[in-house]
């Protein structure tokens, strides 16, 4: 087997305070380039923080992060998050209320030249199926329009590594079955690797091809 796209290695991490206890202890985990990786396990366990750890937006106290053989977090280590080609879907979307779903999605690619930003914009609005939507705002959306559109705005920079924080979980079950599919079609076709972290299993068997549980 090949090494591992994304290598998680002995990873600790508390918030600062003589008393906070340890949200991550010795936590290894690892993804192969490409993969669909679901991590399950109930709310409280570190999920969401591992996530902000692996994108830069946290610094371990102990252990290592990996992407693509690189090493970006470690004890004396620390990758920008904007150096790392990770995108990140929060869990309430994180979509910017004042722009349309294009300039969401185009967000992201402000340093590409204008032409070719209006082509990557047009390139991921037909892949998530939003093309006629362009020009709505959030607030005109459904729910599961909402979550494609900060979908594609994560897929649009071309990441490596895309991390998925409870990105369902404000849909009812009917849209949840239509999302799943979706999903895990649009983030195939991306080629990136995926971490997808949820306390709903039949989320994270729906969309992944593999499925680690957190103790």
């Amino acid at each position: 087997m090949t090494n591992p796209f994304l290598k998680i290695h002995n990873l600790s991490f508390a918030y600062p305070g003589p008393n906070n206890p340890w949200i991550l202890s010795a936590f290894n985990l690892s993804a192969q380039a490409g993969e669909l990786v679901g991590l399950a396990g109930p709310s409280g366990l570190g999920k969401s923080t591992l996530l902000r750890l692996i994108a830069g937006l946290e610094k371990p106290l102990v252990g290592q992060i990996h992407i693509d053989g690189r090493l970006v977090a470690s004890e004396s280590v620390h990758v920008n998050p904007e150096d790392r080609q990770v995108g990140l879907v929060f869990q309430d979307y994180g979509l910017f209320p004042h722009l349309t779903v294009a300039q969401n999605i185009a967000y992201g690619l402000f340093k590409l030249p204008k032409k070719l930003r209006k082509q990557k914009v047009d390139q991921t609005l037909a892949l998530i199926r939003m093309t006629e939507l362009a020009n709505r705002h959030p607030y005109e959306l459904s729910g599961g329009q909402q979550q494609r559109a900060a979908l594609a705005r994560s897929l649009a920079p071309g990441p490596k590594l895309l991390l998925l924080d409870e990105p369902l979980s404000n849909l009812d079950t009917d849209l949840k079955t239509e999302i799943r599919a979706e999903m895990r079609l649009v983030m195939e076709k991306s080629q990136a690797t995926v971490l997808f972290v949820s306390h709903d299993l039949e989320d994270l068997k729906a969309v992944c091809q593999r499925v680690e549980f957190m103790k």
